[in-house]
């Protein structure tokens, strides 16, 4: 798992793309959270605290994390390289798991420098209040294992197509259905709205941003991650095969 995990962050970073994935996050979310008038707006919108960042992140990291993991597999069946991996020493899980840990590694590293926001927003507290550290702190931790889950569906969905960019939409529309449409289905049945609201992304992530880590909500996001991870190892089974 280590040669496979090493040769995804050196392929990330011996090119333009990771390099790219970094620059873009904070980008856009520097532009959308201190430039850009709207709801995502720190500066405007009264209140020193970051739930902007969290609110913005989910959506920003939609379109960004199954760019950078749709070449996971679909680039190694396109090249012919992926019977040349089943060839090494690697158990299928090794393999997975390698380039599931080289993806997430890269938006981790890309998150780390949005820590700063949190300096800056704290001294903006006024001085008889003090900043809420505890709800950043989980909110953090949720977006840690929101990243994981959307990582999971990418490297999964990457394994359906030798083409990147089908990849790419398939694994969009998986995060963003299982982030938010199951909140919107919620409204189709009055009676289950409330079952059906916990099997949403949202809903889980929304209860680790006040600051409380449950472990209903930490089991939820590590059982979608070893699901798609599962899947991964199941349709690579088949190809193998």
């Amino acid at each position: 798992m280590k040669a496979v995990l090493l040769r995804e962050i050196k392929s990330f970073f011996g090119s333009p793309i990771g390099y790219l994935v970094i620059a873009i996050f904070l980008l856009l979310n520097g532009l959308f959270l201190w430039v850009f008038d709207g709801d995502f707006n720190i500066l405007n919108s009264g209140y020193a605290d970051m739930s902007p960042f969290f609110k913005l992140a989910p959506w920003i990291l939609i379109f960004l994390i199954p760019a950078v993991t749709m070449k996971s597999f679909s680039d190694e069946k396109k090249q012919g390289t992926l019977e040349i991996l089943f060839t090494k020493p690697l158990g299928l899980l090794e393999i997975v798991n390698g380039k599931f840990l080289g993806a997430f590694i890269l938006i981790l590293i890309a998150i780390v420098p949005t820590l700063f926001y949190v300096f800056i927003v704290s001294s903006f507290t006024a001085a008889q209040n003090s900043f809420d550290y505890g709800s950043t702190i989980g909110s953090y931790f949720g977006l840690l294992f929101l990243i994981g889950a959307y990582t999971s569906i990418g490297v999964f969905t990457s394994t359906l197509s030798d083409n990147q960019i089908v990849a790419f939409i398939i694994a969009v529309f998986l995060c963003f259905f299982f982030y938010f449409g199951f909140d919107g289905l919620s409204n189709l049945f009055g009676n289950f709205s409330g079952i059906i609201k916990t099997l949403g992304m949202d809903f889980h992530f929304k209860s680790m941003s006040r600051g409380v880590l449950d472990t209903r909500d930490i089991i939820y996001f590590i059982s979608i991650t070893i699901l798609f991870l599962a899947g991964t190892v199941y349709q690579l089974k088949s190809l193998k095969w």
